[in-house]
């Protein structure tokens, strides 16, 4: 007999092609036999290598993967077996720690690779479900890109937060056990409420790697269930003829959440928003009630999507109008597949928990329950120093500082005995490689070291790209970085002083292991050609000349602190990694303060001040080009009722350089 609601997604769908599911996990093993015959790609990442039999984030990941991916007729049987899927390497065996600028990028990377879902079995533990910028931003791309993220809610067993589940328009997922009720180590934190669901999180059946299958419990293993029924629900999207709306979706999941009894929890807020609800989810997408799909299941044979009718069987017999809620779709994932003996989940168990344990849920069944850990920037994960291809031709226009390492201990040692002894006050020291103002010396004396040094371009001190420069014009690539790090330390009012820089390049297929056991990848500038370095006074200094003409002396003070603001918020408030289309063209933006301050003039004249700025995709564009428009909206802060100001240019990113098109376009708005 059929079982519950995931009888009634498979009996329509295994999952549509087109529906792409990246997993930001472990390695996977994907010569695991539950894998043959899927349609999954790996990324190249920060984390290299192949996954291991007794990996800690192997298993996780493979585990993770098999509950979405696994095959019909394999050890397991997936959710959405027939969709696409991008393997998306996060964390790697030896090392758990990720920070959220890693995340981050991974984020980025699924987005552009054309993820509709990005599922995420991870996560930090905070006070308030507060993130870094990288970690928002990133987030917020897949807002406006319509990209559904399904995050582990954590298993810390308290009212408490992880992100990215916590943050806007993530759809965060906690475990409930195989009778329906909260497991206790699941978090049920405020944010929860309004945007978080239970799927089942006890012992759940997935492959490991080297082959054979394990059951695991834990936050974890419930979130790629969410994410194969949300991937199901997408499918259904296209199959009937509508464009896939992976935020419409999570409405559906969270609108149609079954609520928990007084007999489930004495505590509802540990039930979050409630309970997967398939039938429901159907009914809010498609108008179907749980008869009208009762007749599709049967219109189709078995209905029971590839499983055998007596594994997906409830022990109870019971009809299918009671096993419409999530209880029974942990019966379904339980069952449908080929369980381990207890002594190989067991063996499991034991190997994984030492490696990525972050709370001990108070149960022994739930060992396997651990999260794995994302921490704040300043802890990174290790990855192997092989090379790995991160994208290709992945354009990116990045703003930040220049700084420089030198990996390993060999190499700072090699420059600090061909380095000259430096004299203080008349006092000879010996040579300090770390010392910018030496380095700078040393390399206007031998500038073929500057090879040697592994560049970098930081933001507020975090490393976040290697740059080394490639092609017929690297030698003068190099030269400019020496002269903007000679920028760098010079004195704040001095007029050769350079504060922030801009570097174009392409992302290569490599990584660069820094001295501090960061990882990040290799940034290939192809030529000096864009490369600037500015101080902000310096920089509005400049632009304010060039509208000169058209302010009289008193708004030149208003100008300038308007600019400065535009400057500071895109550093500061919107910084970001330069890979996505929007982010280039509004570092762009930055870069080319005088066309910005021209908009400025006319707003600024009358009293007007900055208020936003927005990028988004332009409709006016030249053939096989990118173009975005950056819009600055001005507001008078002595008039709310006055109408505010926007100004519109559009940029073409589709080139290693951006490039403005047109004229500035401008209009008042009420809003």
């Amino acid at each position: 007999m059929q079982t519950s609601g995931i009888s009634l997604l498979t009996s329509q769908t295994l999952g549509h092609p087109q529906v792409c599911i990246a997993v930001l996990d472990g390695l996977v093993d994907l010569k695991h036999p539950c894998f043959q015959g899927t349609d999954l790609t790996q990324l190249s990442t920060l984390v290299s290598g192949q996954a291991k039999p007794d990996g800690g984030m192997s298993l996780h990941g493979t585990h993770v993967t098999s509950v979405i991916f696994g095959q019909p007729g394999s050890p397991v049987m997936g959710i959405a077996p027939k969709c696409k899927g991008l393997i998306v390497p996060v964390f790697h065996d030896d090392h758990l720690n990720l920070s959220q600028l890693d995340l981050a990028r991974a984020i980025e990377q699924a987005v552009n690779a054309g993820a509709h879902i990005i599922n995420i079995s991870g996560g930090q533990l905070t006070d308030e479900g507060e993130a870094e910028g990288w970690l928002k931003r990133s987030v917020q791309l897949c807002q406006e890109n319509n990209v559904l993220i399904v995050a582990a809610a954590g298993n810390d067993g308290c009212a408490c937060l992880h992100v990215p589940a916590a943050l806007p328009a993530v759809l965060a997922v906690g475990a409930m056990d195989d009778r329906g009720k909260p497991i206790d180590f699941s978090n049920w934190g405020a944010t929860y409420q309004n945007q978080g669901i239970l799927a089942p999180g006890e012992n759940i059946l997935g492959a490991q790697p080297g082959g054979g299958t394990t059951r695991l419990s834990g936050t974890s293993f419930a979130a790629p269930i969410a994410t194969g029924v949300a991937a199901l629900l997408l499918s259904l999207q296209i199959q009937r003829g509508e464009k896939p709306d992976p935020q419409k979706v999570r409405a559906a999941i969270l609108n149609s959440a079954l609520p928990c009894t007084p007999a489930d929890t004495t505590d509802a807020s540990r039930c979050l928003v409630g309970k997967l609800n398939i039938p429901g989810s159907l009914e809010y997408l498609f108008g179907e009630t749980v008869s009208d799909t009762r007749e599709a299941i049967a219109a189709s044979g078995c209905g029971c999507g590839g499983m055998e009718q007596s594994e997906v069987e409830s022990p109870e017999h019971a009809p299918i109008d009671d096993l419409i809620d999530a209880t029974s779709l942990a019966q379904t994932v339980t069952a449908v597949q080929t369980a381990a003996p207890a002594s190989q989940s067991q063996s499991a168990a034991n190997a994984i928990a030492p490696s990525i344990l972050v709370s001990t849920p108070p149960s022994t069944h739930s060992i396997n329950s651990q999260l794995p850990a994302m921490n704040s920037a300043s802890n990174f994960v290790t990855a192997s120093q092989a090379p790995s291809e991160l994208a290709d031709s992945q354009l990116v226009y990045a703003l930040g500082t220049l700084g420089y390492d030198f990996g390993t201990e060999a190499r700072r040692d090699s420059f600090k005995q061909l380095m000259p002894a430096y004299s203080i006050g008349g006092i000879t020291v010996p040579a300090n490689p770390y010392d910018a103002r030496q380095m700078v010396d040393y390399l206007a004396a031998s500038p073929s070291e500057s090879r040697s040094l592994i560049w970098t371009l930081n933001i507020e001190l975090t490393p976040i790209y290697a740059i080394e420069p490639q092609g017929a014009f690297a030698r003068d690539t190099y030269a400019v970085l020496q002269e903007l790090l000679a920028g760098q330390i010079q004195a704040e009012s001095s007029e050769e002083f350079v504060e922030r820089v801009s570097i174009p390049g392409v992302l290569t297929r490599r990584t660069v292991k820094l001295f501090s056991g960061q990882v990040v990848p290799l940034l290939a500038p192809q030529n000096p050609r864009g490369m600037y370095g500015w101080k902000i006074n310096t920089l509005v200094a400049a632009a304010i000349e060039t509208v000169q003409t058209t302010v009289g002396d008193a708004q030149e003070d208003a100008i300038r602190r308007t600019l400065g603001s535009f400057l500071n918020r895109i550093y500061y408030d919107l910084r970001n990694l330069g890979t996505t289309s929007q982010d280039r063209a509004l570092n762009f933006a930055a870069t080319n303060a005088f066309q910005a301050a021209s908009t400025f003039a006319e707003a600024v004249a009358t009293g007007m001040e900055l208020d936003s700025i927005t990028v988004e995709k332009s409709p006016f564009c030249r053939l096989d080009s990118d173009c975005w428009d950056v819009k600055l909206k001005f507001f008078d802060p002595e008039n709310s009722r006055r109408a505010k100001k926007v100004f519109r240019f559009t940029i073409d990113v589709s080139d290693l350089i951006p490039v403005t098109l047109g004229d500035v376009r401008t209009w008042s708005s009420p809003y």
